[in-house]
């Protein structure tokens, strides 16, 4: 655990601004390679539920080591199954070029049973343009939809598997494979939102896959409803911070082949109820 310093930037100074009207904020006035103070975290944590997806500007002085002492403010940090990590750096991921997984909507490794609370993206080199990231609010998609369906979806559960590259790690299929409630509540909100997504989910419980499949493709197309959607264009010493439990999100893949790197940290969640 790092030191919590206080630095030239108390919490009294953040300043957030809403970045759309469906979710997310830019906060600036802090610097976290020298404050950590138990009052800038308390702060940021409250705006973070608040907005559900922060971006904290100027942040490229931060170390790895730092990334990671400044997560373990926010929870354990977990370490993915098979993705690995940055040598020495246990729980921190290089992110590189999008690919197909990381371009379609999907909340973050939902196949494991306690999927990760919240993941931080520290950008460290970004292409001259294009590469950006797009997250949706899930908890708006929920409420978007009848009360009906709302009802319907309250009492169904879904399997989540392992992408690919799973297998190509050796995992076993059952090691990567999940149920969990198509609707899950915020262990700290109470709010409910969306939990399906189409990286992961295969199928809704007891329903044959060709079943799911249609209401699946509806509510994948609920999330990514433009009004639901923030697009945030990168800057170097950008620290995202997203709620992994009440929002989606997707790159986009339009950096021509440009490099590409941003550090992750996730932190571990509870079984979604």
């Amino acid at each position: 655990m790092a030191t919590h310093a206080t630095g030239s930037a108390p919490a009294s100074e953040l300043h957030a601004e809403r970045l759309s009207s469906a979710l997310g904020a830019l906060v600036t006035g802090v610097d976290l390679a020298t404050d950590t103070s138990d009052a800038t975290v308390e702060r940021l944590q409250e705006l973070f539920l608040e907005h559900q997806v922060l971006c904290i500007r100027g942040q490229q002085a931060m170390t790895s080591g730092q990334q990671l002492d400044f997560a373990a403010r926010w929870g354990e940090i977990s370490v993915h199954p098979y993705v690995p990590s940055i040598d020495g750096y246990p729980g921190l991921m290089k992110i590189y070029d999008p690919n197909p997984v990381t371009q379609r909507w999907h909340a973050d490794t939902t196949h494991a049973a306690a999927p990760p609370a919240l993941s931080m993206l520290l950008a460290r080199i970004l292409p001259p343009i294009g590469g950006d990231t797009m997250w949706a609010d899930a908890y708006a998609a929920y409420e978007g939809l009848s009360p009906g369906l709302r009802h319907t979806l309250d009492g169904l559960r879904a399997v989540h598997r392992g992408t690919e590259l799973a297998g190509e790690a050796g995992l076993d299929r059952d090691a990567v494979t999940q149920t969990h409630p198509v609707v899950r509540t915020h262990p700290v909100t109470g709010r409910k939102a969306l939990f399906v997504n189409g990286d992961y989910t295969s199928h809704f419980e007891g329903w044959t896959a060709e079943e799911s499949a249609p209401l699946l493709a509806y509510l994948y197309a609920q999330v990514a409803r433009p009004e639901l959607v923030y697009r945030h264009r990168w800057q170097v010493g950008d620290l995202v911070i997203w709620d992994n439990r009440c929002t989606q999100h997707a790159v986009v893949g339009d950096t021509g082949g440009a490099e590409r790197v941003l550090h992750r940290v996730t932190i571990a969640g509870d079984r979604p109820r």
